[in-house]
């Protein structure tokens, strides 16, 4: 029988079991050298504390005025005169616009007339009542003498009695006369609110300006006939210009009135604009979910050009000293909180943490949850994971 057995020498020295045991040995070399350059320690780009830091809050807006009124005529007519034009400055009282005077001062004049007579006829009627007056008096004092005579028989009965129905007839006169004077001081009193009446139709004919303005618009143009309503021009008052600025719902919880902001208008990029909120809406828009906020400006420019996007930046915070990290460095952020990675004890761990403000560079200001003698990194690595070693970079600074 034939001996098969092999020397284990001469197996190591066939070519095929030689290279196996080469590539085994350069695999585990490779896995080696892996572990080990995976569990390297790392190096983490972390967050220091920063000082005097503005915390600015952006929205788009336009410019606005705070008064602004289309006027118009009360009544309708021809429009017969236009005294200003677009871009006009106007004073209070001005006469702005008139529409066609003749028939309504026709009317006018008709009811002073009207009042005229009126005037006259108290007067007729306090004459009446004062000879009506005098007449009864007299016929009082023919009554009583008469009275007396028939007595005695020097007078006849009968025209003792028609003393006495003179004088009740005499009474009734100066009631009738005292009725008189009623009627006719109410028909004066008539007259009187016809005038007025008239003349504020009148002088609603004429338009005037409410108050110092600028004229924005002219709607209507010489010999329109127009309805009542219908505006003639619009107007602004002077100086009343202010920002809208639309400010997202999430940013705007730190507004309030007073704070400072800058602005800069889409057709002066070069200049700087500043102001203070005046005014906060009560009321955010539905569909935007953005709320208005209303900016007065200290240095307006001389022209104003309403509807003009401008952009604001309102400064609701300034903060001595705080802890920023990118807002793509936090996890799971939802208005609030958020998850960090830290370096604790030269070890990489994740960690939740609270947040306040948040700056126009999309940093927020960590504010709770972050252990003692931790560091935040700004900037996440996909070789992150938990336990692995760490050092802090010498750049890494915020």
């Amino acid at each position: 029988m034939q001996n098969n057995w092999i020397p284990s020498t001469a197996i190591l020295r066939r070519p095929l079991v030689r290279y196996g045991l080469v590539v085994a040995g350069i695999v585990v070399v490779v896995v080696v050298a892996l572990s080990i350059y995976n569990n390297r320690p790392i190096s983490v780009s972390a967050a220091s504390i920063e000082r005097s830091i503005a915390i600015r809050v952006f929205g788009l807006g336009t410019v606005e005025a705070r008064i602004l009124s289309k006027i118009g005529f009360e009544i309708g007519a021809t429009l017969a005169e236009l005294h200003v034009d677009h871009g006009d400055r106007v004073t209070k009282g001005q006469v702005l616009a008139r529409l066609s005077l003749g028939e309504q001062e026709a009317k006018v004049e008709k009811a002073r007339a009207a009042f005229e007579i009126a005037t006259v006829n108290i007067r007729r009627a306090e004459a009446n009542l004062e000879k009506a007056r005098a007449v009864l008096a007299q016929r009082q004092e023919a009554n009583r003498r008469k009275q007396s005579l028939v007595g005695r028989d020097i007078v006849s009965q009968q025209v003792a009695e028609e003393a006495a129905r003179d004088e009740a007839v005499a009474k009734a006169d100066v009631t009738v006369a005292e009725s008189e004077i009623i009627s006719t001081k109410a028909q004066h009193t008539d007259a009187r609110a016809q005038v007025q009446f008239e003349e504020t139709l009148l002088r609603h004919r004429t338009l005037v300006a409410p108050y110092d303005a600028i004229v924005i618009e002219r709607h209507k143009e010489l010999g329109t006939v127009i309805k009542a309503g219908d505006p003639i021009f619009t107007l602004i008052a002077a100086e009343s210009y202010w920002g809208l600025a639309y400010i997202d719902e999430a940013r705007a919880g730190y507004i309030e009135e007073g704070q400072r902001v800058n602005a800069r208008l889409r057709s002066r990029p070069r200049d700087a604009f500043t102001g203070k909120v005046m005014r906060i809406g009560l009321e955010s828009d539905r569909v935007t979910e953005e709320r208005r906020v209303y900016i007065k400006g200290d240095n307006p420019p001389p022209r104003v050009f309403l509807g003009e996007q401008v952009e604001f930046w309102i400064t609701v915070a300034t903060l001595d000293q705080a802890l920023l990290v990118p807002e793509s460095a936090v996890h799971g952020y939802n208005g609030r909180e958020g998850t960090v990675w830290i370096v604790e004890n030269g070890r990489l761990n994740r960690r939740l943490v609270q947040f306040r403000h948040r700056t126009e560079d999309a940093r927020l200001e960590i504010v709770g949850g972050l252990p003692d003698g931790a560091r935040v990194a700004t900037r996440v690595e996909t070789s992150f994971r938990e336990g692995r070693s760490a050092r802090i970079s010498k750049d890494g600074g915020s």
